[in-house]
């Protein structure tokens, strides 16, 4: 079985179009696919390897620095490229598998986000916030997707 399949991350809209005249009794009902960026999970997650990217393109210094950076590189980049295995996989085992090494890949980097907050390893860093909050919220949807999937076996 492929399972590859693709959600719209749309919401659907019904509109009413009553471009009928009075002779007709039942006006014109549309339905339009609208996009909503906050459905978009490949996207999302797309943005968070940018910026975990731009994060850790900076020379740094010192060896921690070089080190941490590189392992949030490795860690914060991979669920995009796990996300694209899972849309591709042949079983839903297969599916769940791919799903759970996005997750955890996304724990890791929330690991090596938080060791940077507490140690300031790399100064001026404005983007942890952001990045704690997004990791938090990928972390749930991953959770979320495992559940509804492992229902399905």
């Amino acid at each position: 079985m492929n399972a590859e399949r693709r959600t719209p991350n749309c919401k659907c809209r019904m509109t009413w179009n009553p471009t009928c005249d009075f002779e007709c009794q039942t006006p014109s009902i549309e339905f339009r696919m609208e996009p909503n960026p906050n459905y978009n999970l490949e996207e999302r997650l797309l943005n968070y390897a940018g910026e975990i990217v731009e994060l850790c393109n900076v020379p740094y210094t010192t060896y921690a620095a070089q080190h941490v950076s590189r392992q949030l590189l490795r860690s914060g980049t991979s669920p995009l490229a796990n996300h694209g295995e899972a849309e591709s996989s042949e079983s839903t085992k297969d599916f769940i598998h791919k799903l759970s090494l996005s997750l955890k890949e996304l724990r890791e980097s929330n690991r090596w986000l938080l060791l940077l907050q507490k140690t300031n390893v790399i100064p001026n860093a404005p983007a942890f916030p952001h990045l704690l909050d997004e990791t938090d919220q990928l972390i749930r949807i991953f959770v979320s997707s495992i559940k509804t999937a492992k229902k399905r076996l």
